[in-house]
């Protein structure tokens, strides 16, 4: 079988494997398949015995959170414009962002990806602030790169503003945004608490931003990133009015000519209550919402609006960006976009657990202890849209306490079922709070979203400044799955609102067999995450939504019996659904929908198995330089460094030990033990 190429964008696509017939899927005809079990203990008890080594002592994992150069050459730009920029941190970033660039000269958004336009402005404007000279072959290929694409004019917004900020752009040519938008109603389209959380944090210091104009010195003129320095933002035709695109671009000017005629009093009014807003949202930690563009955007419009660099909320600001840093071995500097610890930790709490860690291993205990100081007892901004609902739940962060995550809550409450506790009501509360909460933040169509409720306006996305990512949070089938999933674990697969969300899931399956995953890639994350659920709900494994997505899924396995699926299935989905190179992360995933739709015989499993105990290396780890995990689709992707061992593991235990689910509710069941002894 030969591989094939993409016509839109030149990659080369992997072949599927053959796919067997369903009659054969309990018949396996492998050789090799009685060294199946065996191969498969050996490589759950190395991967056991690796992750366990990696808990911090408090009690948490997390693992590096890498995505791409833009967040080193932002961190650079905030620095050169506060005036903070050292040269051991841009020696640093530089040589980080040199090791990234492609051959061509550019720079990707996930690992084998094509060159991004933007990404490569960025990178070369931070290489050039680390002395990188225009004319220094990767240089020159960079820049050769950005002009054949249409030159900064042809880049993102956002990376336009942070060339405004230096006078490499006139602000004039930035879609308008103005500070009043923090008094509109949340009635009123457009409001701020129509925009998902991310975005919301990032636009409210932007208003400020906009409204200030600042211009900074530039160091150095970047004529070469222009296809004709003369003319660097050629005029663009308009889109027909009668379209949503076009009737939003005609506002955009309307508000450009109304900048002049607010009164200064409004607007200055309107900025102070924006920076109100920043600085009442800013975690203990330090940061705004646990993520670095909002932290970095609120930093420079509190600087804009008179906080000086050692007042305590600036400080503590820039204190939590360094956090953000990964130093390696090399000597290079990594820019997380986020930490991810209360996710990587429940996710290796049912890693261990299903691979036979006894329920009552001190560390189990010690994760659990941790999880539950994390909870978060206070309202956020969910309850502008919820304010009789009383809190509870957990975050992705260390610290962020306005933003709880659905996704989040329901995975720690699977993974403190799965805990012997010696204070059972002590977790019994703290889950009786999620599964108020969860139920509580349900959207009206019986899905989930990921931090609010009925975040689905259509406008946000078509405001001339919202070129870049989803801005928006609908609810998604992934999110969605795992609220089905932690309510069965609770004995409520019955309850009518449970049972909305697994219609709603049944709705959502595509034609062919799959289900879209929002926050992981993409069809293998969410089938792998949509099937689980809906077994553990009491679907048969009979039922037909089941027997096509475990068509789709043995349609999808590569020749070497693993799984893989290239991000460009966000923007490509009949060329790259379900195909790319075999990775752990994926088919663990793969492996979880088949287990629990009754395939554990299958040749399917036991050639995914075989090929997670092969790849595995000697210190019980996989190798995953492929991106899995997803910010934005398509615009944004995440390597989750934590994935590659915590979902392999899941599979190996389940497939050895079988489902939690099989017997009782985990909730029934506090005192879990697997058939395998521990560590």
């Amino acid at each position: 079988m030969t591989a094939t190429t993409d016509g839109s964008t030149g990659a080369t696509i992997p072949p599927r494997a053959a796919a067997a017939s369903d009659t054969d899927s309990t018949d396996s005809t492998d050789p090799l398949a009685a060294g199946v079990p065996e191969a498969a203990e050996r490589a759950a008890a190395r991967a056991t015995e690796y992750l366990l080594a990696r808990q911090d002592s408090e009690g948490w994992w997390k693992g590096d959170l890498e995505t791409n150069v833009t967040m080193d050459a932002e961190d650079l730009l905030l620095r050169q414009f506060l005036g903070i920029r050292d040269e051991a941190t841009t020696r640093a970033a530089a040589l980080f962002i040199r090791g990234e660039q492609r051959e061509d000269g550019a720079w990707a958004t996930f690992y084998g990806g094509p060159g991004d336009l933007s990404a490569t402005v960025e990178a070369y404007v931070a290489l050039r602030l680390a002395g990188d000279a225009p004319d220094a072959p990767h240089m020159a290929r960079a820049s050769a790169w950005v002009r054949e694409r249409g030159g900064i004019a042809s880049a993102r917004v956002f990376t336009r503003i942070w060339l405004a900020l230096f006078g490499w752009w006139k602000w004039e040519d930035l879609p308008e945004l103005p500070p009043e938008l923090i008094w509109f109603p949340t009635w009123l389209p457009l409001n701020i608490y129509d925009f998902g959380c991310w975005a919301r944090q990032t636009i409210v210091p932007l208003t400020i931003v906009s409204a200030k104009r600042p211009v900074r010195p530039a160091p150095f003129p970047l004529d070469e990133l222009h296809t004709d320095p003369a003319h660097p933002n050629p005029p663009k035709p308009f889109v027909p009015l009668a379209s949503w695109d076009g009737a939003f671009q005609r506002l955009d000017q309307v508000v450009h000519r109304l900048r002049g005629a607010v009164p200064r009093r409004v607007r200055r009014a309107a900025m102070n209550a924006a920076a109100r807003w920043i600085v009442e949202r800013q975690e203990n930690d330090g940061c705004w919402g646990g993520i670095q563009p909002p932290a970095v955007y609120s930093v420079i419009a509190l600087h804009l609006m008179g906080y000086d660099l050692q007042h305590p909320v600036m400080r503590a600001g820039l204190e939590s960006l360094d956090r953000f840093a990964v130093w390696r071995e090399d000597g290079s500097r990594m820019i997380e976009a986020c930490q991810s610890p209360v996710w990587d930790t429940c996710l290796a709490v049912i890693a261990l657990a299903d691979a036979g860690v006894p329920a009552d291993h001190p560390q189990l205990l010690k994760a659990a202890d941790w999880m539950l100081a994390e909870e978060i007892r206070r309202p956020g901004d969910w309850s502008v849209k919820r304010p009789e609902l009383p809190p509870g739940g957990w975050a992705f962060e260390f610290h962020n306490d306005n933003y709880p995550d659905i996704d989040d809550t329901a995975e720690v409450a699977l993974a403190l079922r799965r805990v012997s506790h010696p204070q059972p009501d002590r977790v019994d509360g703290a889950i009786a709070r999620a599964v108020r909460w969860n139920f509580g933040m349900q959207s009206k169509n019986g899905a989930w979203g990921a931090f609010d409720v009925d975040n689905t306006s259509p406008f946000p996305n078509r405001l001339p400044f919202c070129d870049f990512g989803e801005v928006i949070d609908p609810p998604s089938a992934d999110v969605t799955a795992h609220v089905v999933e932690m309510m069965a674990a609770e004995g409520l697969a019955h309850d009518p609102r449970t049972r909305r969300g697994i219609t709603w899931l049944l709705a959502e399956q595509e034609a062919d067999g799959s289900w879209f995953g929002r926050w992981g890639v993409n069809y293998v994350y969410g089938t792998g995450s949509v099937v689980p659920a809906l077994t553990a709900a009491g679907l048969p494994v009979s039922h037909p939504a089941i027997r096509r997505a475990v068509h789709w899924l043995r349609q999808a396995q590569n020749d070497d019996g693993g799984w893989g699926e290239d991000l460009r299935s966000y923007k490509y989905a009949r060329e790259w659904s379900g195909r790319g190179a075999s990775t752990a992360s994926q088919t663990a995933w793969a492996l979880m929908a088949l287990l629990a739709a009754g395939e554990r015989d299958s040749e399917a499993v036991e050639r995914g198995v075989r090929w997670l105990a092969e790849t595995q290396r000697a210190d019980g780890s996989w190798d995953e330089p492929y991106f899995t995990g997803t910010g934005f689709p398509w615009d944004f992707s995440i390597n989750y460094h934590l994935y590659r061992q915590v979902f392999p593991l899941t599979a190996l235990g389940r497939y050895l030990h079988g489902d939690p689910f099989d017997k009782a509710p985990l909730a029934a069941r506090r005192d879990i033990r697997a058939t395998a002894g521990g560590s």
